[in-house]
């Protein structure tokens, strides 16, 4: 076994006691903070949060502020017993608490009184032991930074690819200022063409680039304020780009033109340049060039051209020096595409209502046809006689054939091979004209009655 007064087993009785006298955790005493360093306004009130709790039953409670700037040793600015507040006479107006609240009030804020503060609380229990907990908090004091300012040299600005710009950021006003750099709302990173001064305060930007135009602004902030500044648009000298030709006319396909002839056509050339360019028209013709029009304007009467025309517009930029061609061909043509297509729609509207009558009336004329047959034969039969009604009576066995002529007239045929001759001459009885005798059925017979009639029935 070994020996309780070894030196390990001592260091160890001795840690454990002074983890607990720190803690209070022996005793359940506990002491907290909200954060480990608050920020304060230079000039005003600050507030230092403190919550201790124990569980034993105690019979006095001790707090204790200091305050410590290193290398300096702590020094004691107020405590309290109980509900007595023992302030150091230094600094009794300055620092205030209200016990048993352990929490601190600092009016006003100075420089001077950032540092670490630090909270002891002292509990006495069960009547002879004491135990004790405490917290730190690092203060700083700051002021607010002011709404930042962006001035760019050189102010006259820079050409692409050859100049330089340099963007710096000023605050009035703001203790430990952090600078940030925006672009259309975005952060500007490092690159082979930004770099930043020590305190990112200045933005330089070597060489200027087309890329480069937009809104800048400077992002300023420290520990209790931020500001931005308002956009600034450094001026930036670049082009021309994206030399274009359009028309207000006719048809374009890639370089070449067509319009009708006789028709006035205005041409638009146009390019992405700062400063503006300088436009000119050239025309190229008998195997030379010529100056034609100054402006992004060109208008050209096609009737006083031949059936195609060369052009080249110009861009200059007076400034970086650039210069740009847009070539195109002008094609005069004698129906315009705009005619061809409406004569086309007109002709196939035509086209299309001829075809439309004649499918009308060619289903008339065939309905026509299958009913004026039936009419004639009704007309027939009410110019017959009595004597011609007896007949067909004795034949049919039916009074009334007028109205039911063809239907029941031959119902009484034998069968097709016992069937008798029928005339093939009128029905009336008229002896008149040749006889022919012939077989049929019923819907033959009806065929046959009125071109027959018309032949030996007398009127």
């Amino acid at each position: 076994m070994e020996p309780t007064n070894h030196p390990r087993h001592w260091r160890g009785v001795l840690y454990s006691q002074l983890y607990c006298l720190l803690l209070g955790t022996c005793s359940g005493l506990t002491v907290t903070v909200p954060s480990a360093t608050v920020h304060g306004i230079q000039g005003q009130a600050l507030y230092l949060p403190v919550v201790y709790s124990f569980q034993t039953p105690a019979s006095d409670v001790q707090i204790i502020w200091m305050f410590q700037r290193p290398p300096a040793t702590p020094k004691y600015l107020l405590g309290s017993v109980n509900t007595s507040v023992v302030p150091d006479l230094e600094y009794q107006h300055k620092f205030t608490m209200v016990p048993p609240d352990a929490s601190l009030r600092i009016e006003p804020l100075r420089f001077s009184d950032e540092g670490t503060y630090i909270v002891k609380v002292n509990v006495n229990v069960q009547g002879n032991r004491t135990v004790s907990a405490h917290q730190k908090m690092l203060v700083t004091v700051d002021d607010p930074v002011t709404k930042p300012t962006v001035h760019t040299q050189p102010s006259s600005g820079a050409v692409e690819n050859v100049g330089n710009l340099t963007l710096t950021c000023v605050v009035a006003k703001g203790t430990r200022v952090l600078y940030r750099w925006l672009k259309d709302e975005r952060p500007v990173q490092a690159s082979p063409t930004h770099s930043f001064s020590l305190s990112h305060s200045v933005l330089h930007i070597t060489p200027v680039m087309r890329a480069d135009v937009g809104e800048f602004r400077c992002l300023v902030r420290n520990a209790v304020s931020e500001m931005q500044s308002e956009a600034l648009v450094p001026t930036i000298y670049y082009g021309p780009y994206g030399l274009t030709v359009n028309s207000d006319r006719g048809l374009r396909v890639g370089e070449v033109f067509t319009v009708d002839l006789g028709e006035a056509v205005r041409f638009d050339c146009s390019a992405d340049s700062n400063p503006p360019n300088v436009y000119s028209w050239l025309q190229r013709q008998d195997n030379s060039t010529q100056v034609i029009e100054h402006g992004p304007r060109l208008e050209v009467a096609s009737g006083s051209l031949g059936r195609s025309a060369d052009y080249t517009c110009c861009a200059y930029n007076n400034i970086t020096g650039r210069r740009g061609e847009a070539r195109f061909t002008v094609i005069i043509t004698s129906l315009g595409l705009e005619r061809v297509t409406s004569k086309g729609k007109s002709s196939l509207a035509i086209i299309t209502g001829i075809s439309v009558f004649l499918i009308v009336a060619m289903s008339s004329l065939f309905l026509w046809k299958k009913c004026q047959p039936y009419k004639t034969i009704r007309q027939k039969l009410a110019g017959r006689s009595e004597s011609d009604y007896r007949k067909a009576q004795t034949f049919s066995g039916h009074e009334d054939a007028l109205a039911d002529f063809g239907i029941y007239e031959f119902v009484a045929f034998p069968e097709p091979s016992t069937a008798p001759r029928m005339p093939s001459g009128p029905i009336c009885g008229s002896e008149q004209g040749p006889r022919q005798e012939v077989h049929g059925t019923i819907y033959e017979v009806i065929q046959h009655i009125p071109g027959q009639e018309q032949q030996g029935h007398p009127e």
